[in-house]
């Protein structure tokens, strides 16, 4: 297992390197470079005065250069400017300050400054994120017991009214998208046209003190997309759990048809699930950006829209990292709980 684990890693890291420059690579093209130019400078600059300040700001250099020092395994680059010089490590100075770093990438814990917010990407990132971890947090707290419950009990007994119910309503969820589920709910719920004022209809308020009056509709919102699918997931995998030979041979011996699903069933029908189950932390991290939209709270989704609508390149980069790791992490930890489920499964 260690040893499997240590492969994972190595792999890990060098699909990281590979999608980090892929996404390098991309906000790097002339045209975003010129609209960075015309932002940071003069939106009437000409071509001659974008390239002069690409070229005095480092971004002329070749790009696995720029990579290299962004990722902080070269140093950060020099020039001579007419006030004195401009540095990567220590921007616009008279000469080199003493003691300035000559390393200065993500791997120094440096990812820049957000020319949008004017504040370190690192430090947007991070309260973002907390945001969206918050939401992420009660989302799979009310989706995955619920999903599970329902698949479960549409599998135990395939092609029952309780089946035929149960999986009408996971296609249901599934199928109808969170921005119109979103407005249901806010119509429903939220609107004084319909009376019943139960939830605030935003969920700014709950960026700094998350209520159940202000969080739970953001949260039901995701929840119910996501659950039919886990739902659907779980009810195929125990229905074909419930036909094995091992099931038989319990209900013959006189097992309880409880004891059959909970201790005989039940594992081996979640490692279907499991997978899914962990696909769902890529997903709410970047995918919910328009419930975020839908209800104005300002999370990691709504981070990469504003990244990537302004061209703010570090930002863009910074969150593109952490997308990154959590696809990653959460594969490695999928793999792992497949061995868990199912000692069955080699891992050499």
């Amino acid at each position: 297992m260690a040893t499997f684990i240590l492969r994972r890693i190595a792999v890990m890291v060098l699909t990281a390197l590979c999608l980090t420059f892929i996404v390098f690579t991309l906000t790097n093209l002339g045209p975003n470079l010129e609209k960075i130019a015309k932002t940071q400078g003069n939106a009437r600059m000409s071509d001659a005065d974008v390239a002069s300040w690409l070229a005095g700001h480092g971004y002329m250099r070749p790009l696995p250069v720029k990579y290299g020092e962004w990722l902080g395994v070269l140093p950060g680059y020099v020039i001579e400017t007419p006030a004195g010089v401009r540095g990567r490590c220590f921007g616009d100075a008279a000469e080199i300050p003493p003691g300035a770093p000559r390393f200065c990438g993500v791997l120094q814990g440096d990812w820049g400054n957000s020319t949008v917010f004017r504040e370190p990407v690192a430090d947007i990132v991070a309260t973002r994120l907390g945001l969206t971890a918050k939401l992420m947090f009660w989302v799979m707290v009310l989706m995955v017991p619920s999903a599970l419950l329902i698949g479960v009990l549409a599998g135990m007994r395939e092609g029952s009214r309780t089946d035929r119910t149960l999986s009408t309503v996971s296609i249901l969820s599934t199928a109808t998208p969170e921005y119109v589920s979103g407005v249901i709910l806010i119509a429903v719920f939220a609107s004084s046209a319909v009376g019943l004022k139960w939830f605030k209809g935003t969920a700014t308020s709950a960026m700094d003190h998350a209520t159940f009056e202000n969080f739970f509709l953001p949260v039901l919102t995701i929840a119910l997309y996501g659950m039919g699918y886990i739902a659907r997931m779980t009810r195929a995998s125990m229905a074909e759990v419930m036909t094995a030979q091992y099931i038989r041979t319990a209900r013959l011996k006189g097992v309880s048809f409880r004891n059959v699903v909970l201790k005989h069933a039940l594992r081996n029908a979640l490692i279907a699930p499991f997978t899914v189950i962990m696909l769902q932390f890529p997903w709410l991290l970047n995918g919910v950006v328009i419930v975020e939209t839908l209800f104005n709270y300002k999370g990691f989704g709504w981070t990469l829209v504003q990244a990537a609508g302004n061209n703010d390149v570090e930002l863009l980069l910074g969150v593109s990292v952490v997308s990154v790791i959590v696809v990653l992490v959460t594969q490695l930890i999928s793999d792992i709980g497949y061995v868990w489920l199912n000692p069955r499964i080699s891992v050499a």
